[in-house]
């Protein structure tokens, strides 16, 4: 069982939950099939092109402060598409952290990764454009709760993704 909390970073391994590393691929005007198998982890700290998850509105901002909110909450329906934010590798995809439900952690290079929370269904292992599924995970609504980490440490994913 994993014994990491909801500060996961590159010391939290919860392999038992885990399913196969896969690479996906943000979407963009003709989007490749989101999940390989054969493909290297992402091992640079260059720059990474930003997406947004999910087109919803946001219903909860980042906060530094306490237990507050590490990500931001993108509104939306059970079922609702949500899409890798973008390009890297899935180091986690389980339910084994409290507070975030289904969990899906993408790599996408040495410094940034991003954690997709609350999720009816995880679609790592299909070959599609979509990684999750948006559900509630007994919270009182149907939100994605999406988080960016920079160096392991939460940062607001306002400052990275595309203004809309």
């Amino acid at each position: 069982a994993c014994n990491c909390t909801s500060d996961y970073s590159s010391r939290c391994k919860p392999t038992n939950y885990c399913t196969r590393a896969a690479v996906v691929t943000a979407p963009s005007a003709t989007p490749p099939p989101a999940v390989t198998s054969s493909a290297p982890a992402a091992t640079n700290t260059g720059a990474v092109s930003w997406a947004w998850p999910h087109a919803g509105n946001i219903i909860g901002r980042f906060s530094d402060s306490g237990s507050d909110n590490k990500g931001i909450d993108i509104d939306g329906k059970a079922g609702d598409p949500v899409l890798a934010a973008a390009d890297g590798e899935v180091v986690y995809a389980g339910s084994g952290l409290l507070h975030y439900g289904n969990l899906l952690i993408i790599k996408h290079n040495d410094r940034y990764l991003s954690a997709y929370a609350h999720n009816r269904a995880l679609l790592v292992s299909e070959k599609a454009t979509e990684i999750a599924e948006l559900g509630s995970s007994g919270i009182d609504r149907e939100m994605l709760h999406f988080e960016i980490r920079v160096d392991g440490k939460p940062s607001d994913p306002l400052q990275y993704l595309p203004s809309r």
